[in-house]
């Protein structure tokens, strides 16, 4: 089955940085967009960035354009957040989620999704 596997999530003081990662099994990495979402407590889930299945494109919320970069491996089936400048409302639980169509902003439109890495960004 498919599974996605995100780590590298801790207590970061504000302006820090962090990379996560995305492990992914049982299904062929290649074929699938990518994407970052998060959860801030008692907030709706939110896009932060995604990336198309070979990393031309690359797409970001406002929120983290210019301090947030989404990349991948596909020979380690692997996709990264690395975040830098972070700041105390980037705290939220960070979930990677694959999907078929062209890199998206739309929740919806991803198939599979990981089970989450806890950030959190101290001040």
């Amino acid at each position: 089955q498919v599974q996605l596997v995100e780590s590298g999530g801790r207590l970061v003081q504000a302006g820090g940085s962090l990379r996560l990662s995305c492990a992914a099994s049982g299904l062929t990495f290649s074929n699938y967009a990518m994407g970052w979402f998060r959860q801030a407590p008692g907030k709706k889930r939110e896009f932060a960035a995604a990336i198309s299945w070979n990393g031309g494109n690359t797409y970001y919320a406002d929120s983290v354009k210019g301090r947030f970069t989404i990349s991948r491996d596909n020979a380690k089936n692997t996709v990264y957040l690395q975040m830098n400048s972070l700041k105390p409302e980037d705290t939220a639980v960070y979930y990677c989620a694959a999907g078929t169509v062209t890199a998206t902003l739309n929740a919806y439109e991803y198939l599979y999704w990981g089970q989450g890495t806890q950030v959190t960004v101290s001040s």
